[in-house]
């Protein structure tokens, strides 16, 4: 699929990889709807793309509410008139063991910091998937959708909720690519490892030495590192029910 004037959505696209992503395919002239919560930071996203020469709109929306995915998805369809194109990236954290025990008390992780998660992004990734596939197949459009698993799918201390969402979408990922191949709908998914985002070039520099001292090439990734990847397989018209792993060789 080429990518000039197709229609592409993005969630979480008004910070970090979102932003990320959009940018890189609107240099390749490719249409964004982003869609976010922070309405400041999603205008100045998409005033970013529009720079670029390519038309972006900004639309709020909690990826984890399925009136407000369903509305959303169909006013971008009637904004735009087309739908091409889909990548999950909305997600949040909300780390913590299953259970600590600390001076003979034992600490466990709440429901709530569960649910969060896997309501953002795992519920959230099927309810997008779902409506942008649905239209899709209306438009008769014809397209690929990417999904933001992680390397933590296999699993990672400290982040049953994360990690168990990530490995559900990376196994939807696998189901919905054979599911929706007859409508001309690739699904594929981009595992990455750390990453060089606002989030992690926070953390304390003792910590970040120390993650990064266990990856093989001895650095984190760029974002555009990830947005690349993302276009290939836009770009790739038999790319479909993989996970393309972004790590610099680490595993977990």
């Amino acid at each position: 699929m080429q990518l000039k004037d197709k229609v592409i959505i993005i969630t979480g696209g008004c910070q970090g990889l979102g932003r990320a992503m959009a940018e890189y395919l609107a240099a390749k002239g490719a249409k964004l709807a982003l869609v976010d919560l922070n309405l400041e930071k999603l205008e100045v996203a998409v005033a970013a793309c529009q720079a670029q020469g390519v038309e972006a709109r900004a639309y709020l929306c909690n990826v984890a509410n399925e009136e407000q995915v369903t509305q959303t998805v169909s006013q971008i369809a009637d904004d735009f008139g087309a739908i091409h194109g889909l990548i999950n990236n909305a997600g949040i954290l909300r780390d913590g063991m299953l259970l600590k025990v600390k001076d003979g008390e034992i600490t466990k992780m709440s429901l709530a910091q569960w649910q969060a998660v896997i309501d953002v992004n795992l519920t959230g990734v099927f309810l997008c998937t779902r409506e942008v596939a649905a239209k899709m197949v209306e438009l008769n459009n014809q397209g690929a959708i990417i999904n933001i698993s992680s390397i933590s799918r296999a699993g990672n201390v400290g982040q049953t909720n994360y990690s168990a969402a990530k490995a559900g979408v990376a196994a939807a990922t696998v189901t919905w690519a054979k599911e929706l191949a007859r409508y001309g709908i690739r699904v594929a998914g981009i595992a990455p490892g750390f990453i060089e985002t606002e989030m992690t070039l926070g953390m304390k520099p003792e910590a970040l030495e120390k993650m990064t001292s266990f990856i093989p090439l001895k650095r984190m990734g760029k974002v555009e590192e990830i947005a690349h990847s993302a276009a290939y397989i836009f770009e790739n018209d038999y790319y479909s029910g993989r996970i393309l792993e972004l790590d610099g060789g680490l595993r977990i």
